[in-house]
């Protein structure tokens, strides 16, 4: 779900929902790809998880949302670019969660 408001008298942000689905959660390999993904944009990224705020530029903040398989996530942007920004977003939350969204969607090699 996309939206978009207005804060104080000019600046529109942008807005949307986003799920988790990695097995393993928000970890280390999916957090890298969100941060390389944003910087890639002049706006501010953030994901929004309960009360705690990362800002996409940083993969601590990312890291520390500590959010497990099944976890809603608000993304928002704010610049100029902020709808690409966040459409990129949610395309990583889509395309990739194939990798290791259930038990067994990997093969194991022996």
């Amino acid at each position: 779900m996309n939206k978009s408001y207005r804060r104080g008298s000019h600046r529109v942000m942008k807005r949307s929902r986003v799920v988790v689905l990695w097995k393993s959660g928000l970890h280390l390999r999916p957090a890298a790809m969100l941060v390389q993904a944003a910087k890639d944009f002049q706006s501010t990224i953030y994901l929004k998880c309960g009360g705690k705020i990362a800002d996409l530029r940083s993969i601590l903040s990312v890291i520390a949302l500590c959010a497990t398989m099944g976890t809603g996530l608000d993304v928002e942007a704010v610049g100029d670019d902020e709808q690409d920004a966040v459409r990129a977003i949610e395309q990583i939350f889509s395309s990739h969660a194939g990798a290791d969204a259930t038990p067994g969607s990997q093969q194991q090699k022996l």
